[in-house]
């Protein structure tokens, strides 16, 4: 063979495999990536409110189109993506995009049921709130004053499209919807009035441009609230309960577990018994040492007496509408100090501040956690309280603070901020993936499931002593209740009287704890299941890798890992930390 041509050879195979690469067509990991891509933007574009939260500020100036043909639309765009995610082939795909691909499917599947099967835009007054859309361009930083102003007056104009969307679609919604929903739009008119007038007094250029649609906004919320009151209320005959049927299906959207709704309320039932009986124990010495005569006189004191006795000498000592924001504060810097101190999990860096909860977002919870979207960066996470509205009579106000008294408060910015909320969302948002999949779509049964863990973290770890432990025990017990009532309430007709009665005998819970409870549970379905199911499940991924590596358990490694993988659902995570 001619010496140049044998030289020739492998320079013609290597072209030959150039071009043969050049022609090929994409994996199936870039196929994903491109249609999630794809997904998740357009996801973003019809939901601007949506968008706005998670860091997308292309739509700043948009509402959400709340018409039903934007329901119509959003749920038919969900529907064609997932045609579109069937022809892939999973077993392609590399373990992040083979999961992110699994939490997308899910998430849309659960798009086109919610609009399909429960109709939610038809009686559920509550998602046609401005407010949130309106808070959310004022409470960060992420964009100079002036421009967010602007996109301020785009959205209070569009505020008239979005109530005639309201007026348009409900139709006879549940009465508890409805009376939240006239609560709550009060607060958003106290927000355009008066929360708004200090950012336009650091931006005085803009009062002008802000004016007519702020004036229009005003007008058009005030009589919106007054439809709601004389028509809507009048009207407002629906059941709140979903039944049985929708509630199981909800569930499964909700959690991704591979739990039975069977399964779960067995657990919490046991897991009540279990945690009262703790509950006991840890009381008896503060019972002595609180009530020494009555001690000597009984005994053998029965359980109710004891645990109820002393949790009702820590509820003494209690903080009020002007402190509770400075206590929190106080008690944040002291627990991130001790899980420094005790090496639990790394720290993140991201800001945190503890404030008032704005008006319009009170009616539904006590206190919650709102980190800066997956999408932001530098921005600091609010931890908000709700203090008791207004109206409320000096006996609920007591009873209020002292459910939340010092201890409880200890444990709630535990939960919401340090190492709860704050700390594993800032993790999560460290996670790192070739789509935005698991940042848009977190799983609320691993946040829940890891806040409630984190509780539980810090009483084991030695924080604070005995009288922590019970408000501990007693949050224990609420979260068994919660699953139970969330079942009970919309499966099974469980009354008002019922379930307070169970709140407050069973959970050791305040008349107005267990009364808001009731309101919250009638218009969250399957979001109070949350907590259990993903404490329960968090438990047992670290039984499991305690079991994998015996003696070289260490508390940091585990959490930090844990937390590594953003914030899908549990399942996800046994297989990602092999531990299947």
């Amino acid at each position: 063979m001619d010496m140049r041509l044998s030289r020739l050879i492998p320079l013609l195979l290597l072209v030959v495999l150039i071009a043969a690469g050049c022609g090929r067509g994409p994996s199936e990991d870039e196929r994903f990536t491109a249609l999630a891509d794809r997904c998740l933007s357009g996801m973003r574009e019809l939901d601007p409110v949506w968008a706005t939260s998670l860091g997308d500020h292309r739509f700043d100036d948009r509402l959400t189109d709340l018409s039903k043909q934007g329901f119509v639309d959003r749920r038919n765009q969900a529907a064609a993506y997932l045609d579109s995610l069937d022809a892939l082939d999973a077993g392609e795909l590399d373990e992040v995009n083979r999961i992110d691909l699994a939490i997308l499917r899910h998430h849309l599947e659960g798009e086109v049921w919610r609009h399909d099967g429960i109709f939610e835009h038809v009686w559920n007054p509550l998602i046609y709130n401005v407010g949130d859309a309106i808070y959310s361009l004022l409470a960060r930083d992420f964009a100079p004053l002036p421009e967010r102003l602007r996109c301020v007056a785009a959205r209070l104009g569009a505020v008239s499209d979005v109530v005639a969307a309201a007026m348009s679609n409900l139709d006879t919604p549940p009465r508890v919807f409805t009376e939240t929903a006239i609560r709550q739009n009060r607060g958003t008119i106290s927000l355009i009035l008066d929360d708004l007038q200090p950012f336009l007094d650091q931006a005085p250029e803009m009062r002008d441009e802000l004016r007519e649609p702020r004036i229009q906004a005003i007008a058009t919320l005030e009589s919106y609230g007054r439809w709601l009151e004389e028509f809507l209320l009048p009207n407002s005959k629906g059941n709140f309960r979903l039944g049985e049927q929708k509630f199981r299906r909800k569930l499964q959207y909700t959690l991704d577990t591979d739990l039975t709704m069977e399964e779960i309320l067995a657990a919490a039932q046991t897991e009540l018994a279990m945690t009262q009986e703790r509950m006991l124990q840890v009381a008896l010495p503060l019972y002595e040492a609180y009530y020494p005569e009555r001690a000597k006189r009984t005994p053998q004191p029965e359980k109710y007496e004891v645990i109820r006795s002393v949790l009702e000498r820590l509820s003494d000592d209690r903080p009020d509408n002007a402190t509770i924001v400075e206590q929190a504060r106080e008690d944040l810097r002291a627990c991130t100090e001790f899980v420094r101190a005790h090496d639990l999990v790394s720290l993140p860096s991201d800001p945190v501040e503890v404030i008032v909860m704005p008006e319009f977002q009170r009616g539904v919870a006590i206190a919650y956690c709102d980190a800066a979207g997956p999408l932001e960066t530098g921005l600091k996470t609010y931890f908000a309280i709700a203090p008791t509205p207004a109206d409320w009579t000096a006996e609920r106000v007591d009873s209020f603070f002292r459910e939340y008294n010092d201890h409880m408060l200890k444990n709630l910015v535990v939960h919401e901020a340090m190492p709860g909320h704050y700390l594993q969302i800032a993790h999560a948002n460290a996670f790192a993936a070739p789509t935005l999949t698991r940042a848009m779509l977190g799983s609320g049964v691993f946040v829940e499931g890891w806040a409630t863990y984190a509780e539980q973290l810090m009483v084991e770890s030695g924080f604070m002593g005995p009288e922590l432990q019970m408000q501990q025990l007693k949050m224990r017990l609420r979260l068994l209740i919660n699953a139970i009532i969330d079942q009970e309430i919309h499966c099974r007709g469980m009354t008002e009287d019922e379930a307070v009665r169970l709140m407050m005998q069973e959970g050791f819970q305040e008349e107005g704890e267990a009364a808001g409870k009731w309101r919250r549970a009638c218009m969250s379905s399957t979001q109070l299941t949350t907590y259990f199911v993903g404490n329960l499940e968090v438990n047992r991924l670290r039984d499991d890798y305690r079991a994998k590596v015996g003696d070289a358990y260490d508390a940091r490694t585990f959490h930090d890992a844990l937390l590594s993988y953003g914030s899908p659902a549990p399942k996800y995570l046994r297989e990602l930390m092999d531990l299947q």
